[in-house]
């Protein structure tokens, strides 16, 4: 720009020319000093508007502007540049800035698809957030998870930007209806799982106030057969909430635990009585065993007397082991009676004092069951009154023979 001649001039009146390959064109007028003067004017007022043009292609190639303005700006420029009031190069200013609009046009283009790829990326995106939204709150029941998904979806929906307002405020307003659904659904069933809990506390109580009150029982086979019962009931009811649920199956094993323990001492305490009492049996059959009823058949019977006396005030022994034991019992009362009844035979009734002893066994079975009257005890007055059949059939029989 030093040779401004190349580019313009001043005539004598003071007119300044700028000079392009379409001719001369009047920018204006120069009335102050030298033509070099006027010159250099009109060229500095061209050099800003290189130096604008150069700050836009800066920014354009960096990426830093907006295409569409640069393009804007551009365009401006260039429309502008045929009457511009400057002196320069103005051919090669415009088919530079031909070039950069040319540029300026492309990444607006590429910038507008984007934006476009964006905004059909966007509407996409909101789409699946609203159609995932209805999902849940058509078919969800993962309330708690599903409750905090709601809230992450209208997170992210608000952080996508660039879809059309018609499309966003349709889209709104599904999420809004799915959202609503899930929250009167959720609502509902809470609702009716409260329910359930108050008819299930209402349920629960009551078989733990059974189980309670079957705590102390002593029907054994009965109570045990019905707190499995309520055991079986307690699984098929319904569950109340958690910390109710919890302080009932306390009350409720606890009372279950109180039967079962008392009735494993009582048992406990039975089979060592019986115990203590098979032990005793055994004892008196050993001896009752052996007697020697062959050498003295009366000595005999009252030693099995007596030991028979002995044997009904042991009590109770174990059930699978007293038939046994009775059964070995009699085979040794058989066993003297049948020596008795010989020796008997042997002697005549009024010399044999066998008739005298038969009656005191008589009299001694009489009283032996009115012991087991007076004590109430059924089995012992079962066996005595048979005893005493007995004895009285055999000193009737005595006597007839006699």
């Amino acid at each position: 720009m030093s040779d401004w001649t190349a580019f313009g001039r001043v005539d004598e009146d003071g007119t300044v020319y700028v000079k392009t390959s379409a001719g001369e064109r009047a920018v204006g007028s120069w009335q102050a000093g030298t033509p070099e003067e006027g010159l250099a004017h009109f060229a500095r007022r061209f050099a800003d508007l290189v130096t604008e043009v150069d700050l836009i292609e800066a920014r354009l190639a960096s990426g830093a502007a907006d295409a569409g303005h640069s393009l804007t700006s551009l365009r401006r420029l260039r429309g502008s540049l045929d009457e511009a009031h400057v002196v320069g190069d103005i051919d090669g200013l415009g088919a530079r800035l031909d070039k950069l609009m040319s540029v300026a046009e492309e990444k607006a283009n590429e910038a507008r698809a984007a934006r476009d790829a964006a905004r059909v990326q966007a509407l996409a995106d909101k789409t699946a957030l609203v159609e995932e939204a209805e999902k849940i709150a058509a078919e969800s029941t993962q309330w708690k998870s599903s409750g905090d998904r709601m809230r992450q979806i209208l997170d992210e929906w608000k952080l996508i930007k660039g879809v059309d307002k018609k499309s966003d405020g349709e889209l709104w307003k599904r999420y809004a209806a799915a959202r609503d659904s899930f929250t009167r659904r959720r609502g509902a069933h809470f609702a009716s799982l409260d329910a359930q809990r108050k008819q299930a506390t209402g349920q629960k109580e009551q078989l733990v106030e059974e189980a309670e009150s079957l705590a102390a029982s002593t029907d054994w086979a009965a109570t045990a057969n019905r707190l499995k019962e309520l055991m079986a009931e307690w699984k098929a009811a319904p569950r109340a909430s958690k910390e109710v649920e919890q302080r009932l199956w306390e009350r409720f094993r606890a009372a279950q635990d109180a039967f079962f323990t008392h009735r494993s001492e009582v048992f406990s305490a039975r089979d060592n009585e019986q115990r203590a009492a098979l032990e005793r049996r055994q004892e008196l059959l050993a001896q009752a065993e052996a007697i020697d009823v062959d050498a003295d058949p009366r000595a005999a019977q009252a030693q099995l007397r007596e030991i028979q006396g002995l044997w009904h005030d042991t009590g109770r022994v174990p059930r699978d082991a007293a038939a046994g034991l009775d059964r070995r019992l009699r085979a040794v009362d058989d066993k003297v009676r049948n020596a008795m009844e010989s020796a008997w035979r042997r002697t005549t009734p009024e010399s044999s004092p066998l008739l005298a002893q038969m009656r005191e066994q008589v009299a001694e079975a009489e009283a032996r069951l009115a012991r087991a009257q007076a004590a109430g005890d059924a089995k012992r007055i079962r066996e005595a009154q048979a005893a005493l059949d007995q004895k009285r059939q055999f000193l009737k029989l005595a006597e007839h023979s006699g």
